[in-house]
């Protein structure tokens, strides 16, 4: 799985950053979580397609999260795109993309299919499943409808070549079916795949932005290798947080604890802190020592 960092800043772009967009690959599946103002030219510095998107998940409609998307469907639409473009969000999403398209008069040429998530609170639901990843979401707690999500890439079947050797396998057609998951007989012999095959790990991502904390969101981030998680005030801030439902660095490093996820990631820091970002980062490691602050252009991979 690779990632990067198109934006990070919340509620106003800055010199150094743009609104909070992440681009996500898996195998031949490109995605954007969220798409603030500027996604698509920061897509052409990073030397991403846009083409190449066919899912993009929007947490909310406040709009430095999802002022880009009339940009991004305009300029797929003026490259005469054909594939369907899915869009997933919160309640009210299938509205907002159709004013959308009406204030901007697209020459629509393809179609785009809208997914939208159950409000309900605490509740992990399943809204895409293949055999190369599954994606979870949850309704959180912000003063608009929002969602988090998880990307959950499935491990996958490697040739156990030091033990298929064994039998004299080791270049065979029928190791395709041996890597599907199937029970094979090569000269007499059974292979299974347990036997036969290594399982590699799952990777998991988790993006939480733009709610206050609260104890099920641990649920959503269980055991991701990555979270990508707000935090937008620093603690003396707290009060504030609270009334604006958002979380503080504190709130996301005991996440990242409680979850039991391998790396914190903080981003969509208001921009009082452009100066001083190294405090917030310093709040963070006093719970969760391995955490670090996103950047523009920022590249990641879950291996």
């Amino acid at each position: 799985m690779e990632i990067m960092f198109l934006g990070t800043s919340s509620m106003f772009p800055t010199e150094k950053s743009s609104q909070p967009a992440v681009w996500v690959r898996i195998d031949y599946e490109q995605m954007l979580l969220d798409c603030g103002e500027g996604t698509q030219r920061q897509m052409r510095i990073a030397g991403k397609s846009l083409m190449k998107v066919n899912k993009i998940f929007i947490t909310h409609w406040h709009g430095d999260h999802s002022i880009g998307l009339a940009g991004v469907i305009q300029s797929m639409a003026a490259n005469k795109r054909k594939d369907d473009l899915i869009i997933y969000g919160p309640k009210g999403t299938a509205e907002s993309i159709k004013h959308l398209i009406k204030a901007f008069k697209f020459d629509m040429r393809y179609k785009i299919k809208v997914v939208e998530i159950s409000t309900q609170e605490n509740k992990i639901q399943k809204i895409l499943d293949n055999n190369k990843f599954k994606v979870e979401a949850m309704s959180v707690k912000h003063i608009v409808p929002c969602v988090a999500y998880s990307i959950l890439e499935k491990g996958k079947r490697k040739i156990n070549l030091e033990y298929t050797k064994k039998f004299g396998l080791i270049k065979d057609p029928i190791l395709g079916r041996l890597q599907a998951g199937k029970t094979i007989y090569y000269k007499g012999q059974k292979i299974t795949p347990k036997e036969g095959t290594i399982l590699t790990p799952n990777k998991k991502l988790s993006y939480i932005l733009d709610t206050a904390y609260f104890k099920g969101l641990n649920k959503l981030a269980k055991n991701s290798d990555i979270l990508i998680c707000e935090a937008t005030f620093g603690e003396e801030l707290n009060e504030l947080s609270k009334e604006y439902a958002h979380m503080t660095s504190l709130d996301s490093a005991k996440l990242a604890k409680e979850a039991k996820v391998k790396q914190l990631i903080l981003t969509h820091l208001s921009q009082r802190y452009e100066k001083n970002k190294e405090m917030i980062l310093n709040e963070a490691k006093k719970i969760f020592e391995n955490t670090k602050l996103a950047e523009d252009f920022m590249h990641l991979e879950i291996k």
